[in-house]
């Protein structure tokens, strides 16, 4: 189900227009700037993947594209869970179907049954991510880890600007494509000039207009420019039939479009088993593919709109769409993530965006499909060349310079290499058992959340007065800890997120205690910093504590963190020692905000100043002052020490006591308490004269007021009500400690 913001604020993140009621001018903005992006890309597209077909197949290509952008920008988004997603042909389709279709076609195949055989697998791609969404299968898919993924999308893009050297060099359609780059007397400078123009208005655009034009529209139009241009020195650049540089005649009426459809269906009856067989392992690729493709940008778009996705329920919508598309000739795809950046940045907000995108290229296709026909193919590579690149993930590079993250490059260039000397089957194949292997090698565990709690039931062990109590406590419901344990990695990182996600909202200061992880990966790193940037942009943060240096794996946490810049860059997340120092600050961030933060080096504390003698009349605090005498113990040294005989009581001036607790038979030590400025303790040796039962050491430069019971008794024998008022006080502060004692005794037991 989805959770999202109000409209005000998504139109504050995405730059949209607040809804006002059934408005639909700002999706459709969104939507024409959408299909504005996605159909000139999904022309290209549907030209690379029946560029194996041989130059006549060219405007059937781009036809496909065409129908796949129409079909399912009408259908995925009137059924998907992700409401604001775009849905168009996208690059890894093109990849799979076009080495599918050269596959094929160098198996003999004719022309017509390997564009059938394009259909079935696009038909049954969305069969199966009908199934997955049906079986819930959308959790799953997202456990495939970030670099078998980014490797194999990297892949993809490489595979892509390779097949795009012909078409943007202009060279002939069987010229081996490295053959020819290292052949500059066999380039074309026509297409040259139009591929590189393309490509850098498409680069440039963002720059210089802001991202107000779509850059594909610029790109095009400028490839389209130079093509013209260049028809006015080779004037056969100009002509419609037979020009190897442009797509060439496309009909986009009805008439043309069920013809089409009506011969695909009727090349069915041609087909059986044996023509089946080899398009089971494409199938299986393109629709997981397509599925981690979706999803992919499912997760992006929800990070910038702050919504919730329903990944099983978008799974079924787009296998829906490309179930439409492949029943009409079109060619499969996804939620496509620049598409839909660019429908939320021009106003698109909810489903009828996506579906006013699938009808706008639908208008578009059938107003101006002969123009369609006079793109110049070098254009087309130009924009593939640009889309291509975009997919490589170029970041992974810093993890082959890690030693910590050497095994996760080795992923990305396993499974982006084997795409290139094999194929992007083979390539999803060596994914999946690395899948299997990392899966192992973590060890993954059932949960990683031990406990969670907020500021109202654990406590830092800094002792508070009882006015900054109460401010902890009507604040303390927007400090969560969360204590973490076992392995942080890919198969456990949603689980995480999920768990923790609802809190969020709620939440200002969000503390997670690492102390009993035994593990963390790239893809949890990368979900902890999506944590922090959805609390920094909340104006809350995110902070570490017991981050180990060593972990039984042998991994270096901390370095670890900073390395990848989780907790190094600026606004990056805090790392505390301990939980009770990371409770400690996330309180005196409480108190600071309601203007009660002590001051541990400020000036010295009267007596009337001490917190529980506050309320004592003058003439009895009069009297006190005779029996209080001043000390001053430096940082380091010892206030008292256990089983020492004293009968003082210490009220702080200035500076910090921590009480500790050794632990016998070693030399560790339990840290019970820290006492600050108008605080006091070994009140217990002070009202029963027993012995002391831990150490209190100065953290710092301390002054404080010190009475022996001796005196005290002496001054109440003298004056009865100064007596009962200081017992008094004295009563209500220990009362408060016993309750915070009996609460935490609670909380331990239940660890």
């Amino acid at each position: 189900m989805e959770t999202g913001n109000t409209n005000l604020e998504r139109s504050a993140l995405t730059g949209a227009a607040p809804a006002q009621g059934g408005d639909l001018w700002p999706d459709a903005g969104g939507a024409l700037a959408a299909m504005l992006v996605a159909l000139p890309s999904a022309i290209a597209f549907g030209v690379a993947m029946y560029a194996p077909l041989g130059p006549g197949f060219v405007g059937a290509g781009a036809l496909a594209g065409v129908l796949g952008t129409v079909a399912i920008g009408l259908v995925a988004p009137a059924l998907g869970g992700a409401p604001r997603i775009i849905s168009a042909p996208c690059a890894p389709a093109a990849a799979v179907m076009a080495a599918l279709c050269a596959q094929l076609m160098g198996g003999g195949g004719s022309a017509a049954s390997v564009m059938v055989s394009l259909m079935l697998v696009g038909l049954f791609s969305g069969v199966l991510q009908a199934v997955y969404g049906a079986l819930g299968g959308g959790r799953l898919i997202k456990y495939i880890p970030y670099p078998v993924v980014t490797g194999y999308m990297s892949g993809v893009g490489l595979l892509i600007i390779l097949k795009q050297i012909v078409p943007l060099l202009g060279l002939a359609k069987d010229a081996d494509p490295l053959a020819g780059l290292l052949c500059p007397g066999a380039w074309q400078w026509p297409a040259v000039s139009v591929a590189l123009v393309t490509a850098a208005v498409m680069v440039a655009a963002p720059r210089v207009t802001r991202r107000r034009v779509p850059a594909a529209i610029l790109g095009l139009a400028a490839g389209i420019t130079t093509h013209l241009a260049a028809g006015l020195l080779r004037p056969q650049l100009l002509a419609v039939d037979a020009n190897p540089f442009i797509i060439g005649a496309i009909s986009t009426s009805p008439d043309a479009i069920f013809t089409a459809i009506n011969s695909n269906f009727s090349a069915l009856r041609q087909l059986g088993w044996d023509h089946l067989q080899p398009l089971i392992g494409p199938t299986l690729t393109l629709s997981v593919l397509l599925s981690i493709d979706t999803l992919k940008t499912c997760v992006v778009t929800d990070s910038i709109v702050r919504s919730r996705h329903n990944s099983n329920r978008e799974l079924t919508g787009q296998g829906a769409g490309n179930i439409a598309a492949a029943l009409l000739g079109g060619m499969p795809g996804a939620g496509t993530l620049g598409a839909t950046m660019v429908s939320l940045a021009s106003g698109g907000r909810t489903r009828a965006a996506g579906i006013l995108e699938g009808a706008f290229a639908l208008v578009t296709a059938l107003l101006l499909g002969g123009t369609i026909g006079r793109i110049p193919l070098a254009a087309l590579a130009g924009i593939l060349l640009v889309v291509g690149t975009r997919m490589i993930d170029r970041s992974s590079i810093k993890l082959a310079l890690r030693k910590s993250t050497m095994l996760d490059f080795a992923v990305v260039l396993s499974v982006a290499g084997t795409a290139l000397v094999s194929d992007l089957i083979v390539a999803a194949g060596v994914g999946i058992a690395l899948s299997m292997l990392l899966f192992i090698r973590e060890q993954m565990n059932s949960n990683v959340i031990r406990r969670k709690a907020t500021g109202l039931e654990i406590f830092s062990k800094q002792q508070r007065l009882p006015r900054e109590r109460a401010a902890l406590t009507e604040h303390g419901s927007e400090t969560l800890v969360v204590e973490l344990q076992g392995s942080l990695f890919f198969g456990t990182t949603d689980q995480l997120f999920s768990d923790i996600e609802g809190d969020m909202s709620a939440t200002r200061r969000l503390i997670i205690d690492m102390r009993r992880v035994t593990s963390v990966d790239f893809t949890a790193v990368h979900m902890l910093e999506q944590v922090g940037a959805i609390m920094r942009e909340r104006g809350g943060a995110l902070v570490f504590s017991h981050l180990p240096a060593s972990l039984p794996t042998g991994q270096d946490l901390q370095g670890y963190f900073r390395q990848m810049g989780l907790t190094q860059h600026e606004g990056g997340g805090q790392v505390f020692e301990t939980l009770h120092d990371a409770l400690e600050w996330a309180e005196d961030q409480i108190l600071e905000e309601a203007g009660l933060k002590r001051l541990y080096y400020g000036e010295l504390l009267d007596l009337a100043e001490i917190d529980f003698l506050r309320e004592i009349d003058e003439l009895s605090l009069a009297d006190l002052r005779v029996v209080f005498r001043e000390a001053r113990v430096e940082a380091g040294k010892p206030v008292f020490l256990r089983k020492g005989h004293g009968e003082e009581l210490f009220l702080i001036r200035r500076g910090k006591v921590r009480v500790i607790l050794p632990l016998k038979n070693t030399h560790r030590q339990h840290h019970l308490a820290v006492f600050g400025p108008g605080d006091f303790l070994g009140e217990v040796a002070f009202l029963n004269r027993t012995e002391r039962t831990a150490d209190a050491i100065a953290l710092t430069d301390t002054d404080l007021y010190v009475i022996s019971r001796t005196a005290f008794d002496e001054i109440s024998s003298r004056n009865p009500i100064v007596g009962t008022a200081f017992f008094q006080r004295l009563a209500t502060v220990e009362a408060l400690r016993l309750r915070d004692t009996d609460r935490e005794l609670r909380r331990l037991q239940d660890s």
